[in-house]
């Protein structure tokens, strides 16, 4: 009796554990409620929401051929340039959690839906952390490398990691479109969810 009582609390601690994942995992299958007040922590938190609503649909459904693609030989391979975004996703991140990125430890090796959900989650939880910041400027991002360290102004983060992420998820988009797998045709960028 106690190992089918144990039995069941273990899979219903599975269920719920599941269910957690794949609602995490989905989180930006269409852009968050937008904040109501017009702050400089919610602004970057929408940039944050855009960005993972169109992260997450370049890369929702991608395949084995899509990711090995690129265009050229010089040129990334879609994986490759997933891996890139992630990197910047944890710039975002740091920055938001107010700590250094430290590239002296290098990158997880991770299975492209690893880095995905990884990639995913840490936009949510940057997104969730500058919305609540009552002082973007603290929010600098700084470096530590093995030839010293450098820090950079809040501003750098929208022109450099935020927009950079936004520029390669489209170089994403147009890499599985020229593999033969396009996103999805009834992605709204403007609404922030699927037409109808």
């Amino acid at each position: 009796m106690k190992s089918a009582v144990f039995f069941l609390v273990i899979l219903c601690w599975l269920n719920s554990f599941s269910q957690e994942t794949n609602e995490a995992s989905s989180y930006y299958a269409k852009i968050p409620t937008a904040p109501l007040d017009y702050t400089p922590g919610a602004m970057i938190s929408r940039m944050v929401d855009g960005l993972g609503f169109r992260y997450y649909w370049a890369t929702e459904g991608l395949t084995e051929a899509d990711l090995s693609y690129k265009p050229s030989v010089d040129a990334r391979t879609l994986e490759q340039t997933l891996g890139h975004i992630y990197g910047l996703s944890r710039t975002i991140l740091n920055s938001a959690k107010l700590v250094p990125t430290d590239f002296t430890k290098g990158q997880l090796t991770m299975s492209h839906l690893e880095m995905r959900f990884a990639t995913l989650e840490n936009f949510r939880q940057a997104s969730t952390l500058f919305l609540t910041s009552d002082d973007i400027s603290k929010h600098s991002i700084v470096f530590i490398r093995e030839n010293g360290n450098s820090e950079f102004p809040f501003w750098n983060q929208i022109n450099g990691p935020i927009e950079d992420a936004v520029w390669h998820s489209g170089q994403a988009v147009l890499l599985r479109r020229t593999s033969g797998n396009p996103i999805h045709p009834k992605v709204n960028v403007f609404l922030g969810k699927l037409n109808d």
